[in-house]
């Protein structure tokens, strides 16, 4: 595995520099005017932006409470260093450490990690529907003279389809998860056997996580704490844009506006990379926000770094104070929870 590793970030190294050899002199990019814009700043946006992403960990804490309280009354406040850990560890390593919060919290409450994982499935699954319902809402009522308006309105009516056919697939997997996790372990087993399992096995844990919501009442505080938080991350989108006081193009920015951005940047951080994600996510929000909003690249670019920083990075050295309070090494939970998880994967019921 190390050794594999090591090939990786070798020839990551390798196409990055061969892309600055090649293309240094091909691309235009005012330094000067990206360091005076990132000075420029507004610190008071900046800083609202992150007490807006704060705010949504404390959520994602009572969220959770609410999801195991079924099974066991847990306060909050006992799993919000779960939480700022967890995402200091997927921002450090990338998305391979996003088992390090379900982990964390089956330790520190004493239940099985199967009961966790399945948690961190359903909220995934909250994450995605109130994504799309904030998104759809936002962007299919943009006013109709602003620029690209048809393409708001497309992806508006897209997202709020996909929010539907997640809650029709949700129903589904509720009552017969596992007719639907035999069905699909069969038929994707054609193309491949391994994809095939671990797509059943998500799905076990998704009907695992359903059930865990035991009333009406689970689900609705869940929704509303879910779109909440959603609205919470809009804001902090905005927020950031809105810093950029000298730039009108993302000073006057609308909330209905950077929803597009909002997703692009999601988007670009579903693959992260360890440390080399921070870079491809920022390409990915300052080529938005260039293309669809008529920002400067420089501009586009400070304002892409300092959306990293408000969304992802600022939680970094937070959740460094808490590991060390709770003596927890960030590598090594990050691959006990991996290990873990594939071990207890294979023991889930068919």
């Amino acid at each position: 595995m190390k050794k594999r590793d090591g090939i990786l970030w070798f020839s990551l190294v390798v196409v990055l520099v061969l892309a600055v050899v090649l293309f240094h002199d091909k691309i235009h990019f005012d330094w000067e005017m990206f360091w005076k814009q990132l000075k420029h700043a507004s610190p008071w946006h900046l800083g609202a932006g992150v007490a807006l992403i704060y705010g949504t960990y404390w959520l994602r804490a009572v969220r959770w409470s609410v999801f195991v309280s079924p099974t066991k009354k847990v306060s909050p406040s006992s799993l919000i260093g779960s939480q700022f850990i967890g995402f200091t560890a997927v921002a450090l390593f990338g998305r391979l450490a996003d088992l390090t919060r379900p982990y964390l919290v089956a330790r520190r409450i004493a239940l099985p990690l199967s009961s966790q994982v399945a948690v961190y499935t359903i909220e995934r699954m909250f994450d995605l529907g109130s994504a799309a319902i904030i998104f759809s809402s936002a962007l299919a009522f943009t006013p109709k003279d602003l620029p690209h308006h048809d393409l708001f309105v497309r992806t508006g009516l897209l997202s709020l389809g996909a929010t539907l056919a997640l809650a029709v697939f949700a129903v589904v997997v509720r009552v017969a998860g596992a007719a639907v996790a035999g069905f699909s372990r069969v038929t994707l087993g054609v193309l491949s056997k391994p994809v095939a399992e671990s797509i059943a096995t998500k799905i076990l844990g998704f009907r695992d996580g359903l059930n865990a919501l035991s009333s009406i009442r689970d689900f609705g505080v869940a929704a509303l704490l879910s779109l909440a938080m959603w609205g919470m991350i809009g804001g902090a989108y905005l927020q950031t844009v809105h810093a950029f006081v000298d730039t009108p193009e993302l000073a006057g920015l609308t909330f209905s506006r950077t929803m597009l951005l909002m997703a692009a940047s999601l988007g670009g951080s579903l693959l992260q990379l360890p440390i080399v994600g921070w870079f491809t996510q920022i390409a990915v929000t300052a080529g938005t926000m260039h293309a669809l909003y008529g920002a400067p690249i420089e501009v586009a670019t400070a304002c892409g770094a300092m959306l990293l920083v408000v969304t992802m990075i600022c939680i970094i050295p937070t959740g460094l104070v808490f590991a060390r309070v709770e003596h927890v090494s960030l590598k090594q939970v990050a691959k006990e929870s991996e290990a873990a998880a594939s071990q207890d994967g294979e023991e889930m019921p068919r």
